[in-house]
């Protein structure tokens, strides 16, 4: 058995961190916003200084797992376009998500509007993120093309009993 171990720990970092990302959008979207529109400037602040510790990191981890497992999927999908229009449009996806998440936890004043408005940039990056989990869904069934199998080696099989 050929177990490829850093396959598998950045197979893992790159969903976690999805998880993270994804999931504490959501839950900042339906459950911690509602409760914190009537509370203090003061705690709005600190949630959002402590789930920006949390953003950053998944980023990263999105960012050095997703590099990884891109060069190695790339021999196994040479000529399939399909798979590179779709993973390349979760890569271009992502990094709006990425650009959201950064600002919707930042300070700048230039990214400021986007913090008056969190409620529609946050909806808006759950559904793209939301989107880019389908689109992995789909290019993991799609897979690569098997290939052509050498007909000598199938005669052989074949007349094993």
């Amino acid at each position: 058995m050929d177990l490829d171990l850093l396959g598998i720990v950045s197979r893992w970092l790159h969903i976690g961190s999805a998880i993270v990302l994804l999931g504490g959008a959501i839950c900042l979207k339906f459950v911690v916003g509602p409760v914190l529109q009537n509370q203090s400037q003061e705690l709005k602040d600190a949630v959002r200084g402590r789930w920006k510790r949390f953003v950053h990191a998944a980023i990263a981890g999105l960012l050095l797992s997703g590099i990884y497992n891109y060069i190695q999927a790339l021999p196994l999908h040479r000529g399939d376009g399909l798979w590179h229009a779709m993973v390349d449009t979760k890569i271009v996806l992502a990094l709006g998500v990425f650009f959201l998440a950064s600002v919707l936890v930042g300070r700048s004043k230039g990214t400021q509007k986007f913090r008056d408005n969190a409620a529609q940039w946050t909806t808006i990056s759950i559904l793209l993120g939301l989107l880019i989990v389908a689109m992995s869904g789909l290019v993991k069934v799609v897979g690569p093309k098997p290939k052509a199998a050498d007909p000598a080696a199938e005669k052989v099989d074949a007349a094993k009993p």
